[in-house]
């Protein structure tokens, strides 16, 4: 498959290489196509990967994926072209986060998500939200300790796009994913990560995952 993923730090670097090592064709998005560092990155992956423009990637992608900081979503998908993401499954990985004093806290919550604010944007795109709730060291192959089985928590209204995300999330070495339900439930999924962030500096790691236990 044709992936195009946009957003080069390290949550984008993480899914790009994920795909690309599971025999995808991948394209990473980047404001800046010819940075050095990340071009010397592209070139350590040893399956079919390479570094272009958003428009590059977002044209490339059979399946795309949202990886840019969440304040700069709306203007990344005005430089990929909006047209380019029509019919497409579109994996949203992106947190509304805000760190003003200091203090975490989201600038979309409750009542909106950056989710729904895509998927208002791109009309005809099938907006997945997932791996927002954990860190990019845990999105593929997750080795956390604890439960035996891992699932990951997506929204989005589509059910056959939320199928092809969770068969994604499974070759990633996932047990399988927990369908929070349509996009209106991203709201509580990225509600939950300032708390993430929060308990990563509590427990002084950015490993951890949750996960819900049931009988």
């Amino acid at each position: 498959m044709k992936v195009g993923v946009l957003g080069s730090g390290d949550v984008g670097k993480r899914l790009a290489a994920g795909f690309a090592g599971r025999g995808h064709d991948v394209v990473v998005g980047t404001r800046s196509p010819g940075n050095a560092e990340l071009g010397k990155w592209a070139s350590g992956v040893p399956r079919k990967l390479r570094v272009g423009s958003f428009a590059d990637a977002a044209q490339h992608g059979e399946l795309l994926v949202l990886a840019v900081h969440g304040e700069n979503a709306l203007a990344a998908l005005d430089a990929a072209g909006r047209g380019h993401f029509a019919n497409k499954v579109v994996i949203d990985v992106m947190n509304p986060l805000t760190f003003a004093n200091g203090v975490v806290g989201l600038f979309v919550g409750t009542t909106d998500s950056l989710s729904e604010q895509v998927q208002q944007a791109l009309p005809s795109a099938r907006v997945v939200k997932a791996f927002n709730t954990v860190g990019s060291p845990q999105m593929v192959d997750p080795h956390a300790k604890g439960p035996a089985r891992l699932e990951l928590l997506i929204a989005g209204n589509d059910a056959a796009a939320k199928q092809q995300v969770t068969e994604i999330v499974k070759s990633f070495g996932w047990a399988g994913t927990l369908d929070a339900g349509d996009l209106a439930a991203a709201r509580w999924l990225e509600a939950m990560v300032p708390l993430w962030v929060r308990l990563g500096g509590t427990l002084h790691t950015w490993d951890h995952i949750w996960s819900v236990t049931r009988d």
